[in-house]
């Protein structure tokens, strides 16, 4: 201890008066049960007590400002932030004295090493089992037990590389264990970024009391995962496989890939070749040496394992058996989280390591045992009863059951009592916390996280503490209100700075581009413009029709509606036939009316086409399109900056509302849906903007502006054709219509100085090359990008070969370029047709190319050729 830390009784005590901090009845880690301070908090609560008024607060405040500058989030699900939810933290760290520390490090050292012997076992050997030291049934019963991974390969015989123990603390001081995190234990990167975060917002305390650095524990991380790659002699390839934005800690996930210099993956970004795992990249196939999966077991492979998955990559349990790549931690891990495996610790390590379990866990009873199942029952009123998987129910406290309640659940025990633990029910110690402008006292539990180094396990010297939202809780959840804690181990000696991070001020060497692109993140920025071009689209069209009958009689309401419908027709609408629009009367009208009225069918077919767009089930409507905008650009976030994330959801936000009350067809006011509807324009034309001002040039941004070229191409066709089959008479409305949805109006008036004529119109949407809106324009801007992408793609290939996109896309500007409009054979509305309906074909055909060569890496395959005996 420093000497600042050497107080004598009457200062500490001067001090927690104070704070004003309460006594405690339980055990508290600041103070003991008389008021006085732990020594080991001396130093730091003299240095807060010596702080202005008001100070604390304000550091408070820093801390919640750098969270959110940092992005820093946990998705509670059902939250309505969703995944933006920002990350809790309280400024006073959870304090720990050296010498409780090497305690708790010498046990859960013990505690690792037993665990990993115990998972050898079982999927090996299964000598725990066969010799009668586990219940068979505790094991094959399990879920989380799965027989295709027996007998796998293990690299360096350790299946748990990383560990994780929730701790606290019992009435009497003991620490205990509460739960093992064996499959994908989360938390190590909100604890490094916790301190991160903490240090900067007390940095005179950080600098002179000695905590130890969490950096040297992370180093050893990143050691062992290079020396697990069944490769060596070779720099490995690792990957941290997420189930994807949507988890409750992808934060933590993109950030330790970012420290670690990993690549962070979903599934989709990852393929299997000849019992080899690859990363699907932009250059081709790569080979994966390492997985650090943060993926729940059971959806890591849906051939071996859980079909339904949806997340996990097919053949990887094959690789893992052929020793072509290794998984940390093992597939299968997560049988070890078993609750009831807690009653069955201290005889195992007396078994297998012929030592007592140095930390106790929560005493814990398998009610699969009939001797166990008899105290649990008469026992209720003191436990806890427990589902062996926490989704199958909740917990049952026995003595908050109801007498109805309590034959229930003995009847569920009685009936299937393999399926239940018991515990004790835990009485949390607690901490200070900084709750409404004051110290108080909040239940915590502590995670602790060890990785596998040299042959033994290294104990990470801090942890993620995390804090009950209220006092007297039992239970600890970031998922139900709880907030977090950076945890401060405290040193003897002084502690070398060591950081990961690049010192400020550290020379750095330029860094251009990157081709090491994934697949994925192509395959999202390219629907990403999709979808992007197409809400604009949409909403023109859906403008165009609406603005027509608001305007009134004589404006070309049947004309513009008769192209919105050919239009969308052809993008996956069903057709609206009057009939149909004769099934929906509005409440009150007589259906006489509508042969003597045609503004009123022609209104109602208006409000069938609003009605779909604004349905969120309806595949090809405007809100399904900006759902899925926002969906691909929540898996690409980390790529997009905050302004264009925020414009994103103003406009799913401004979508939402623009529909709000479109729940029927007599329902709605055009007036202010036509207002929403100039309002979405302006978001997709500012979202567009920012997309082309402010981004990057690099394959991500290729990607992006490809996809909603290649949808405005489509377009520009559809909306050609759809103006020929709705009528091509001269001075007809339907090129007025034409031209309005095109944006191209003035440009129109400006060169003609006439009524609209179709050969004039088809040449500025199709050939006119300074027309950003017509189908040269884009092809031009395809052909643009993929001379980038596709650049060195192919190498030993003479200067000049072409790639099958570039092809394509040489053949359509050939076509577009030397078409002569003006000729008799080409002039006619059939022959327009005709042209648009081709290029199109072409334009699906390059998606097609596009989706095999950069995003599912498919090989083309053809039928074989029949030949006669």
């Amino acid at each position: 201890m420093t000497a600042k830390a050497m107080l004598c009784p009457s200062l500490l005590q001067s001090v927690a008066s104070r704070l004003q901090y309460p006594g405690r009845a339980t055990f508290d880690e600041m103070i003991f049960p008389e008021g006085q301070l732990r020594p080991h908090w001396a130093e730091f609560l003299a240095d807060l007590s010596t702080l202005p008024a008001g100070e604390l607060k304000a550091r408070h405040e820093k801390g919640w400002r750098l969270i959110r500058d940092s992005g820093v989030t946990y998705n509670v699900y059902g939250d309505k932030a969703g995944t933006d939810r920002p990350w809790e933290l309280d400024p006073i760290p959870f304090l720990l004295a050296a010498d409780e520390w090497r305690g708790i490090e010498d046990s859960l050292i013990q505690r690792a090493t037993l665990l990993n012997l115990i998972l050898r076992d079982l999927y090996g050997a299964q000598r725990l089992l066969k010799e009668g030291y586990l219940p068979p049934a505790l094991v094959f019963s399990h879920p989380d037990f799965w027989r295709p991974l027996h007998g796998a390969s293990v690299p360096c015989d350790t299946p748990l590389v990383l560990y994780a123990a929730d701790l606290a603390r019992s009435p009497d001081g003991r620490w205990w264990v509460i739960g093992d995190r064996t499959a994908a234990p989360s938390g190590a990167g909100y604890a490094l970024e916790n301190r991160i975060i903490t240090a900067r917002i007390h940095p005179d305390i950080y600098k002179h009391i000695q905590v130890e650095r969490l950096a040297p524990f992370f180093l050893k991380v990143h050691e062992t995962l290079l020396h697990l790659s069944p490769r060596q002699g070779e720099m490995p390839r690792i990957v941290l496989y997420t189930p994807g934005p949507y988890n409750e800690t992808y934060f933590e996930h993109a950030y330790l890939a970012r420290y670690l210099g990993m690549t962070l993956v979903e599934g989709e970004d990852l393929t299997t070749r000849g019992d080899r795992v690859y990363l699907k990249t932009l250059n081709g196939l790569r080979q994966v040496d390492v997985i650090i999966r943060r993926t729940d077991d059971g959806y890591c492979d849906p051939l071996e394992l859980r079909s339904d998955s949806s997340l996990g990559i097919a053949g990887l349990v094959q690789a893992v058996h052929a020793s072509t790549v290794s998984v940390a931690n093992g597939l299968g891990a997560s049988v070890l989280e078993s609750a009831a495996l807690l009653a069955f610790l201290p005889s195992l390590c007396r078994i297998l390591l012929h030592e007592d379990l140095k930390m106790p866990s929560v005493a814990t009873w398998w009610c699969g045992q009939e001797r166990e199942l008899d105290y649990v029952i008469t026992n209720l009123d003191r436990l806890c009863v427990r589902p062996l998987l926490p989704s199958l129910a909740q917990p049952w406290c026995g003595r908050e059951l109801s007498s109805a309640e309590r034959a229930d659940l003995v009847a569920r025990l009685r009936a299937y009592p393999y399926n239940y633990v018991a515990q004790e029910i835990v009485s949390l110690s607690t901490a200070p916390v900084w709750h409404v402008d004051r110290i108080a006292p909040r239940p915590v539990v502590t995670r602790v996280h060890l990785a596998f180094y040299n042959g033994s396990y290294v104990v990470m010297p801090g942890g993620l503490t995390r804090v009950a939202p209220a006092d007297g809780l039992s239970t600890v959840s970031m998922q139900h209100g709880g907030t977090s804690k950076d945890t401060w181990v405290l040193s003897e000696k002084p502690v070398e700075p060591i950081t990961l991070l690049r010192p400020a001020g550290a020379p750095s060497k330029p860094v251009r581009g990157a081709r090491d692109l994934s697949s994925r993140v192509a395959d999202n920025m390219f629907w990403m413009g999709r979808h992007l071009e197409r809400s604009e689209l949409t909403t023109r069209i859906l403008r165009s029709a609406i603005a027509r009958q608001v305007e009134g009689a004589g404006l070309g309401q049947e004309e513009a509606l008769a192209v919105v419908l050919s239009i969308l027709t052809m993008r996956g609408y069903h057709p609206f036939a009057r009939d149909q629009a004769e099934e929906t009367t509005p409440p009150g009208e007589e259906r006489h009316r509508h042969h003597s009225s045609p503004m009123l069918l022609q209104e109602i077919l208006v409000r069938q086409v609003i009605r779909v767009n604004f349905d969120p089930e309806h595949p090809a409507g405007l809100c399904h399109t900006v759902s899925h905008l926002q969906r691909v650009a929540t898996v690409v976030r980390d790529r997009l900056s905050l302004d264009t994330w925020r414009a994103i959801r103003r406009l799913t936000e401004t979508v939402r509302c623009a529909g709000q009350g479109v729940v029927s067809p007599a329902e709605g006011d055009l007036d202010e849906i036509l207002l929403r509807l100039n309002e979405v324009i302006q978001m997709t034309e500012a979202l567009s903007g920012l997309v082309m001002e402010n981004m990057t040039r690099d394959l991500s941004w290729r990607f992006l502006d490809a996809g909603r070229r290649l949808e405005r191409a489509m377009h520009v066709l559809d909306l050609l054709a759809g103006t020929v089959e709705a009528g091509t008479a001269e001075d007809s409305p339907v090129l007025d219509v034409a031209l309005g949805i095109s944006d191209s109006m003035m440009t129109y008036r400006a060169r003609y100085l006439a009524p609209p004529a179709l050969v004039p119109l088809a040449d500025l949407l199709l050939c006119d090359e300074s027309n950003p809106r017509s189908l040269v324009f884009q092809l031009t801007a395809l052909q643009e990008h993929m001379d980038a992408i596709g650049a060195d793609r192919i190498p030993g290939t003479f200067p000049g070969t072409f790639t099958a996109e570039q092809k394509s896309i040489i053949a359509m500007l050939a076509t577009v370029r030397t078409v002569d409009l003006e000729s008799p054979l080409v002039s006619t509305g059939t022959a327009i047709s005709s042209l648009c309906s081709d290029l199109r074909l072409r334009l699906q055909t390059l998606s097609e190319i596009l989706n095999r060569q950069y995003f599912t890496h498919a090989v083309e395959t053809f039928p074989p050729l029949l030949t006669s005996a």
